[in-house]
């Protein structure tokens, strides 16, 4: 990707060295060079492979989900079903047909999707046009009334600035050149943190800090409708409960880590969700937020084990093994099951969403 190389170098030549955040912004969303713009991510022949992916329960756990919010919220004659980031659409699909038992809610129903991506868009409106979804590139042009977001591995890919912590104090982690490559270099930073790292601990030499005001928007954003009308949204991905310390930003490349800054546009560039972080916007914008949860935990409350049983009894042996081996891989301790978290955040006079025993 010489291109989004070169044009990057030309950028931080007449400019100065670049925000984390528009570094990741230019490798994946640059209208010329983008990641999203050019490459295929999902799959086994792509770069990564999500839950809805890995099996449809997911996809139609979630769908149940939907269902049970829908029935707290009274039932609406009219709601909208809303995904952030929904990839090839096979999540909102699963969901669909695990709903479709239920006339009433597919009657009222009104599909969203927030997506950027025009490439996508196509594979979205293949797999979802018998339900007349709209498309939407930011959350604020949604309209109004009774929600539900579903938000799965949206969070991730969200631009994330850097901050570490030197014996001058914090200064922003930036994306420079140095010898003929990009590399990383402190800066002044660009806005106060010290808010954010008081109740996280002292910091020691060398520490990174991580802050997302993009996620944290969209959350306040969210929560914000909940206040004005019945509404709830579910965020899944993979993150750290609690805000702390660390250099969570990385690449991924057919499956395998690569190196961040080698190569730009050609790897897809993500970074650990700060639950905490989401939680304390939604909260303060007049929301419930509830979590987060383990993946595993939410996923066994939603009855995935029983829902196992149920595919399982009309399954062959082969669809039974693949039954199985997706489950584990979703649960399973080792693998999704604890660096996934979920969130959910909801209007104050909604109970606790299903899945979920107490509020944050």
């Amino acid at each position: 990707m010489s291109g989004l190389l070169d044009h990057l170098k030309q950028q931080i030549s007449a400019d100065g060295a670049v925000t984390v955040a528009n570094y990741m912004t230019e490798c994946l969303a640059n209208p010329e060079y983008g990641y999203y713009i050019l490459n295929e991510p999902f799959g086994v022949s792509g770069d990564f492979v999500t839950a809805p992916e890995i099996s449809q329960m997911f996809g139609e756990l979630l769908g149940l989900w939907a269902v049970h919010q829908w029935h707290a919220m009274d039932k609406p004659k009219s709601f909208n079903l809303i995904e952030l980031g929904p990839g090839r659409g096979t999540l909102m699909s699963d969901a669909l047909r695990a709903a479709g038992g239920l006339p009433e809610f597919m009657t009222g129903l009104n599909v969203h999707l927030v997506e950027t991506s025009r490439r996508l868009r196509g594979f979205q409106k293949q797999v979802l046009n018998p339900f007349s979804p709209s498309w939407h590139d930011e959350i604020s042009s949604l309209p109004d009334g009774p929600f539900i977001v579903i938000a799965n591995e949206f969070f991730d890919a969200l631009p994330i600035h850097q901050f570490e912590y030197t014996e001058h104090g914090w200064l922003e982690r930036r994306v420079g050149v140095a010898d003929g490559q990009l590399a990383f270099t402190p800066w002044p930073s660009s806005f106060s943190i010290e808010a954010d790292v008081s109740s996280v601990g002292q910091p020691r030499i060398g520490d990174i800090f991580e802050v997302s005001p993009e996620s944290r928007q969209i959350a306040s954003e969210l929560a914000a409708r909940c206040k004005l009308q019945p509404g709830c949204a579910l965020f899944i991905d993979y993150g750290h409960s609690r805000s702390g310390f660390g250099d969570t930003l990385q690449a991924v490349k057919a499956h395998a880590y690569a190196d961040v800054l080698k190569t730009p546009g050609d790897a897809d560039l993500t970074a650990h969700v700060d639950f905490e972080a989401l939680a304390k916007s939604a909260a303060r914008a007049g929301a419930i937020a509830y979590g987060s949860e383990l993946q595993c935990q939410f996923l066994k409350a939603l009855g995935i084990h029983e829902r196992t049983d149920i595919l399982s009894a009309r399954a062959t042996p082969d669809q039974l093994a693949q039954l199985k081996s997706g489950r584990d891989r979703l649960i399973g301790g080792d693998q999704m099951g604890n660096l996934f978290k979920v969130l959910a955040i909801a209007s104050p006079d909604l109970p606790p969403p299903s899945g979920f025993q107490v509020n944050a």
